[in-house]
């Protein structure tokens, strides 16, 4: 470990990938190092000592004029306290584990991996500028895939986080996670203009506002197959994953099913659905009738999928 998990992107940019392959983390979670004197460091990890050592060769002595957390999940804040202590640097972020979730009632059961012990030194608002020696960078806030994500902004280079990824979709898992939050997110983003996007994990993209696009797209298409898989009869989330995402392998089910979960709230939310019974994990869903939906070109809530022939 070590130089062989550290690349030059760019005069003023090197990425440190963490030792935590997996499905959800392509080759593992990317900490982002800026600038040419002093550094800023983005997303320092997963606790790991060989990944600790990895940024601290990366960073070669340099001073690190700030720690940035995009949120509060273990694979990318987990290491934040430790590098802050090495290095004497301030860990900034929107906020802990809780900042920018939606409170909504009954119980959705608990996100994945949330680092609960996570406390920035100092809260980063919507819009601040961030700058150092070299370096200078704009927050926004971006929640949905949780409440306290940020993406950091210089203006032609944009680092997303768990937000917008190259090689895969988001996952949204509520209470932190919100699905309506996530699409308002991504529209926002697409506004700010060409961007490169430099996320969490997998490699940089540099057409991002087509793949902010494509994200959005996503997700809208997805919103018209659940209304179709509760077409029939209500169903939960749990039923309805077969129907929804084909040849899912054993170990993305949970995630889907958190997805699916994201999808509903956010469809009751909008009156295109309702619980049938207080809003949880396993409850079924229903659809409900005729509204001015945009949501399909008939105006209805419940989509019928076309018959092929008997």
């Amino acid at each position: 470990m070590g130089l062989d998990r550290i690349e030059r992107m760019g005069p003023d940019l090197l990425q440190v990938i963490a030792p935590n392959p997996s499905a959800f983390t392509a080759e593992g979670t990317n900490t982002w190092i800026i600038g040419t004197s002093e550094a800023c460091v983005i997303d320092p990890g997963p606790v790991d000592d060989r990944h600790l050592g990895a940024v601290m060769e990366a960073l070669a002595g340099r001073k690190v004029g700030a720690i940035l957390v995009t949120h509060a999940h273990l694979d990318h804040s987990g290491m934040a306290p430790v590098l802050s202590e090495r290095t004497g640097a301030p860990l900034l972020a929107f906020g802990d584990a809780t900042a920018g979730v939606r409170s909504g009632p009954g119980p959705l059961g608990q996100g994945m991996g949330v680092d609960w012990g996570f406390r920035p030194d100092r809260c980063v608002g919507d819009g601040e500028v961030v700058e150092g020696d070299g370096w200078r960078l704009r927050a926004w806030h971006t929640p949905g895939h949780m409440g306290n994500h940020l993406c950091f902004d210089d203006g032609e280079r944009l680092w997303t986080g768990d937000h917008a990824m190259g090689f895969a979709t988001s996952v949204v898992s509520p209470p932190e996670g919100d699905m309506g939050d996530y699409v308002a997110s991504l529209e926002r983003l697409i506004a700010l203009g060409p961007r490169s996007l430099w996320p969490g994990h997998g490699a940089p993209v540099s057409e991002g506002p087509a793949r902010l696009q494509a994200l959005l797209d996503h997700r809208h298409a997805r919103d018209t197959a659940v209304l179709a898989a509760l077409s029939p009869r209500p169903r939960t989330a749990e039923e309805m994953l077969d129907a929804i995402y084909t040849g899912l392998p054993v170990g993305l089910r949970g995630a889907a099913r958190r997805n699916l979960l994201a999808h509903l709230v956010h469809l009751v939310r909008r009156g295109l659905a309702v619980p049938e019974g207080d809003l949880s994990e396993g409850v079924a869903f229903r659809c409900v009738g005729p509204s001015n939906s945009p949501l399909d070109a008939g105006n209805h809530h419940c989509y019928s999928p076309p018959r092929g022939p008997a």
